[in-house]
């Protein structure tokens, strides 16, 4: 049965430090023995000045060049999904490379073709060529079992790639997870809006995350992004899913990760909900408890193989 734990709200610590008294863990058992027992292992401090990742690119034959940065080290490795138009430049990207650097483990960003440094227009991408973007990460570049993080879009996305690469993707971390969320937005709209839509070929979906204050998304898009839906059905997702969510969320609501640990077939699931959180995610105490959660499922896998 899947865990749902309440997360109150973190200390506000001016410094950025994994610190062990600044999120609370409610009743989350597996989190709350990671403080107790990890204390010694997990780095207190953000490293002030970090290493240069250089940008590279993966070159693909008829699909456009993925840029991406990439740190070697130990399995499990970690890979970021970003969400919907976001570069593998932001906050939780970021934090977690300090992270995966001080434990020695691998770790690829990237940006989706049509996003950031990557080649391809965006007007041109789906939800299915990204999918094919996170898959050509997973099959060209990483190196033995793959930790997924997917944030909003990239939480639909690691579920495919999960579904895809069983024996690759040992273990999945969702934070704001939307899935199915663009088809969940188009279908709440009103009948006359959703033509008006058809008609033009492109919705301005409104958003306070858009520098223009909309997102311009092609009405193709969302048609197909329909054969990619998941939840109508039970999601064969067999590996560990930890699915982090605030409550304060209001571009995916938190019942949508309920909704999906209802879904998946596995039964290593929690939910793990903060109360004053959005949708972002990216407050220092949100941060924490996201590398908190990669360090136990890091530790989970380890006890496993061992």
């Amino acid at each position: 049965m899947a865990g749902v734990a309440m997360v109150a709200a973190g200390a506000r610590d001016p410094c950025w430090r994994w610190g062990l008294t600044a999120v609370s863990f409610g009743f989350h058992r597996g989190l709350r023995a990671l403080l107790a027992r990890r204390s010694d292992t997990v780095p207190l401090l953000l490293p002030v000045c970090r290493q240069k990742t250089s940008v590279s690119f993966l070159s693909r034959p008829d699909l456009p060049n993925l840029a991406y940065k990439r740190l070697k080290g130990k399995s499990p490795g970690i890979i970021f999904i970003p969400g919907y138009i976001s570069n593998m430049n932001g906050t939780k990207a970021m934090a977690i490379e300090e992270f995966c650097k001080s434990l020695g483990h691998a770790y690829i960003r990237f940006d989706y073709s049509g996003v950031g440094n990557s080649d391809g227009n965006l007007e041109e991408c789906t939800v299915g060529r990204w999918r094919k973007d996170v898959l050509s990460i997973i099959d060209d570049l990483a190196v033995g079992p793959q930790i997924l993080v997917g944030s909003s879009l990239g939480g639909w996305l690691m579920l495919h790639a999960a579904i895809a690469r069983p024996q690759k993707v040992v273990a999945l971390i969702g934070v704001a997870a939307a899935v199915d969320g663009l088809v969940t937005k188009f279908n709440q709209l009103p009948v006359e809006v959703k033509k008006e839509i058809e008609m033009k070929g492109v919705w301005s979906m409104p958003s306070k995350y858009s520098e223009d204050g909309a997102y311009r998304i092609q009405y193709s898009c969302i048609k197909e992004a329909e054969h990619h839906c998941l939840l109508h059905s039970p999601i064969p997702v067999n590996c560990p899913i930890r699915l982090l969510h605030g409550m304060k969320d209001d571009i995916v609501p938190w019942h949508t990760s309920i909704q999906v640990a209802d879904r998946v077939v596995s039964t290593d699931v929690d939910v793990i909900l903060r109360k004053h959180s959005d949708h972002r995610m990216k407050e220092k105490a949100d941060i924490q408890l996201l590398v908190y959660t990669i360090d136990d499922l890091i530790d989970k896998l380890s006890t496993v193989v061992n």
